[in-house]
């Protein structure tokens, strides 16, 4: 969440970052959090006196009745009783005051950087960069969903009847190159410089707090109501909560974490043709790249990470472009982020495999994830990363219809050492 500092040092920045994200009422919100911050300063202002009363007149109570002054010490203990119930009141009132401040602040949107362009949806973000060669297919191309029935790849139907839909089987080669692409983006991560985990696929409430995915997502996200656990949407959840209540030494920053999950979503509202095969799913596979760095340093990493995704989709021979998201297509925790979207050549249409994002201090602030200064020793607030690389779902999508031959589909050349094959068919053996 933004920073108390952030909000009342930089309040006309702040104002106008969150309108840019079409955040409602922004500087009503805005002057709210101050007008209780000082409420909360004023109160314990006059609590920190009221203690500070308190403990001189309690140490003259012993010497007033060693000098015999029993009636002068009975009226200060007296004196003391009263202050103590005003300092209990006082004490409830900075409590109350302080909950409502912290449950104010967790409904506020990070602020997005400077360069994020002015839009209110996915049709104003700007296209930074493409790449790739974009395959020439008949005009009788099978979309994948097609593909996988007539190749006996994926059992739509048959996900339907074990759990419900969005929950696809993937058969015999299908399940290998699910596998394969999973091993080939974890070692690409390694060969990066990413440390590999294997994380939890629930979480605490604390840990959906702590990256924000509360109380902003929470009718996305699957809950195990009996434990108050959540399925993670996205391996970013647990790895990032690593270093929840960390301090990190600067010289150990960046932090590089991988980890491979399966992903869970809800996707409640999802309709139409964006839905369909494996354009959305409840339930895919990802592996996701997490960074915890400095704030000198941590847009060179954002250029890295994206470089690292870049790479990924060229080395799978995907046509891509960057998009550059505006303030009104960015998510609730974002301060800047970069989607990468593959064409898939038989819907004709760009499908998002990665976002790639810097959050600032904003997570870190929730996470109270800092790290300590060479120089001076002080403590500060850490800047957080993530982005997809890469989500499997609609990858395997753009690879199936883009490479597509009568007898199969044509597997990319980086994969063929890690699933063992080279045209993915209906011989599953």
């Amino acid at each position: 969440m933004l920073t108390l500092k952030q909000i009342i040092e930089d309040k006309e920045f702040v104002i106008k970052g969150l309108e840019k994200k079409h955040f409602a009422n922004a500087a009503e919100v805005i002057e709210k959090v101050i007008s209780l911050d000082f409420s909360r300063r004023e109160n314990q202002q006059k609590l920190d006196k009221s203690l500070q009363e308190i403990n001189i007149m309690s140490s003259k109570v012993g010497g007033l009745f060693k000098e015999g002054k029993a009636q002068e010490a009975n009226k200060i203990r007296e004196e003391v009783s009263h202050l103590k119930d005003s300092v209990k009141l006082l004490g409830d009132q900075s409590n109350k005051i302080q909950e409502e401040l912290t449950q104010l602040l967790y409904t506020i949107p990070n602020v997005p950087n400077k360069d994020v362009p002015q839009g209110a949806s996915a049709a104003d973000n700007v296209v930074v960069k493409e790449g790739g060669k974009m395959p020439n297919l008949p005009e009788d191309a099978l979309c994948h969903w097609d593909l996988c029935k007539k190749f006996n790849l994926i059992d739509f139907d048959l996900g339907v009847k074990v759990t419900g839909a969005g929950f696809p089987i993937y058969i015999g080669k299908m399940a290998r190159l699910q596998r394969a692409l999973e091993a080939f983006f974890l070692e690409e991560a390694r060969k990066a410089g990413y440390l590999e985990i294997q994380p939890p696929y629930v979480v605490n409430e604390a840990s959906g707090y702590g990256t924000g995915q509360l109380p902003d997502k929470e009718g996305q996200m699957y809950h195990c109501d009996l434990d108050n656990l959540y399925l993670i949407p996205t391996a970013e959840v647990p790895v990032t909560n690593i270093f929840r209540d960390v301090i990190l030494e600067e010289k150990d920053l960046p932090v590089k974490r991988c980890a491979y999950s399966g992903c869970f979503r809800r996707e409640a509202g999802s309709y139409g043709s964006d839905v369909r095969g494996l354009n959305r799913l409840h339930q895919f596979d990802k592996v996701e790249i997490v960074r915890i760095d400095k704030p000198d340093h941590s847009y060179e990493s954002l250029k890295e990470m994206l470089s690292h995704v870049e790479g990924l989709c060229q080395k799978l021979e995907l046509p891509y472009h960057i998009l550059l998201l505006c303030g009104g297509d960015m998510s609730f925790t974002s301060a800047i982020c970069y989607d990468f979207e593959v064409y898939s050549a038989a819907q004709k249409k760009w499908l998002e495999v990665s976002s790639v994002s810097n959050f600032e201090s904003y997570q870190a602030n929730r996470l109270k994830c800092r790290y300590r200064r060479s120089d001076t020793k002080k403590t500060e607030l850490c800047h957080t990363l993530n982005g997809s690389a890469l989500a499997l779902p609609r990858i395997v999508a753009a690879i199936i219809e883009n490479n597509q031959t009568p007898e199969g589909i044509r597997i990319p050349k980086a994969l063929i050492p890690y699933c063992g094959f080279e045209l993915l068919d209906d011989k599953n053996f």
